[in-house]
């Protein structure tokens, strides 16, 4: 489970969805850059919100991220969605390395050809265990990983229905699709959330109390005692970086 840091060349563009007042904003930043290894400076944000990418923004990064959303969803969307998933078919028509989770795996499997519901009765929130999949087994990022192994996650938008070209990597027992890749395209995206340890799942929960109390169920002290760590899942941003650049 020993990660590296990525080489100080590498520059990362977060393509984020939040409000200017959402107060995960900046510690989400900080959260990939903690998962990844890197400097601050070499990440940067784009706020999807105020449009898309252009493709020479895009040019000028060598890895585009995406995670959580706040207040959005992929499934009541916006005047914000179109340009959006548009921006999620060119990273895809562009071969552009990607990771994304959460509100990035569920926006990028409707972008190319899956469904996306919101299903309160399989929304998960806290640290779950999950299971690869045969194809997760033989995947050189997921490979690596335990057979069953936990995460951490916060949804209630489900991807019921992943895109044609997509391969399966892992499940939860409430949510089979829980991570998937493309072959011959540089891209994974995990309904989970690598980027975020214990402690920075635990600030997200307080946060948003009212997630706790919707999908928990349970008092904040109560689902704090039920989190756990998950060392396994936390170093999946830098296997992705090392798999995509090399070591």
């Amino acid at each position: 489970m020993t990660a590296t840091c990525p080489p100080a060349r590498l520059r990362f563009l977060l393509l984020q969805m939040r409000n200017a007042q959402d107060p995960i904003r900046h510690q989400e930043v900080a959260c990939f850059v903690r998962a990844l290894g890197c400097a601050p400076q070499q990440l940067a944000v784009f706020d999807l919100l105020a449009g898309a990418p252009t493709r020479a923004d895009l040019q000028r990064v060598d890895m585009v991220l995406l995670g959580g959303s706040g207040d959005y969803s992929v499934v009541a969307g916006g005047d914000w969605l179109p340009a959006a998933l548009a921006a999620m078919r060119e990273l895809y028509d562009w071969s552009v390395p990607t990771f994304a989770s959460c509100w990035g795996f569920q926006a990028m499997a409707r972008a190319l050809g899956g469904e996306v519901v919101t299903d309160l009765h399989r929304a998960e929130l806290g640290t779950e265990l999950l299971e690869l999949t045969p194809e997760g087994r033989r995947d050189p990022v997921f490979g690596r990983l335990p057979p069953r192994f936990a995460a951490h996650m916060g949804h209630q938008d489900i991807v019921d229905r992943l895109p044609p070209q997509a391969v399966l990597l892992a499940s939860s027992a409430r949510v089979r699709h829980q991570a998937f890749c493309v072959p011959g395209k540089p891209i994974y995206c995990t309904q989970f959330h690598p980027e975020l340890t214990r402690p920075t799942l635990l600030q997200r929960a307080q946060a948003y109390p009212e997630y706790v109390a919707r999908i928990a169920g349970v008092p904040l002290d109560e689902f704090s005692a039920r989190c756990t760590d998950a060392p396994e899942s936390e170093v999946l941003l830098q296997r992705c970086v090392r798999h995509f650049f090399g070591p």
